[in-house]
């Protein structure tokens, strides 16, 4: 699991660097969330541990591109699903704003007869 090493996560506020550790291997990242950085770092630790658990590969190198695959294609997953989402929430939202515009055209022309 992706830790800072050891301790808390040794964290520069001046440059935004924080110490993580990734499969046995520590990292200096910099960023503007540590937390958010700790999190990713714990996420790829995550991915990579679980391919060398299905492979048995210990060639960290080919673990890291295993595991570079695998969250591109959750990625890829959830973009297209998210893509499909955004499709039907425009084509529901045309649909009741053509709906409306009916309404309020109906309601026009009930106020023109009674004027």
């Amino acid at each position: 699991m992706a830790s800072a090493t050891k301790q808390q996560p040794v964290s520069d506020a001046q440059n935004g660097s924080v110490r993580v550790e990734i499969f046995d291997q520590a990292y200096n990242l910099r960023g503007s969330d540590p937390e958010y950085i700790l999190k990713l770092a714990d996420y790829v630790d995550t991915k990579m541990r679980a391919v060398s658990e299905q492979t048995h590969t210990v060639d960290s190198a080919r673990l890291a591109v295993l595991a570079a695959l695998n969250i591109a294609d959750e990625y890829h997953l959830l973009k297209r699903s998210h893509d499909v989402g955004s499709v039907q929430y425009l084509r529901r939202a045309q649909q009741l704003s053509d709906v409306l515009d009916e309404v309020l055209e109906g309601k026009e022309k009930e106020k023109r007869k009674a004027g």
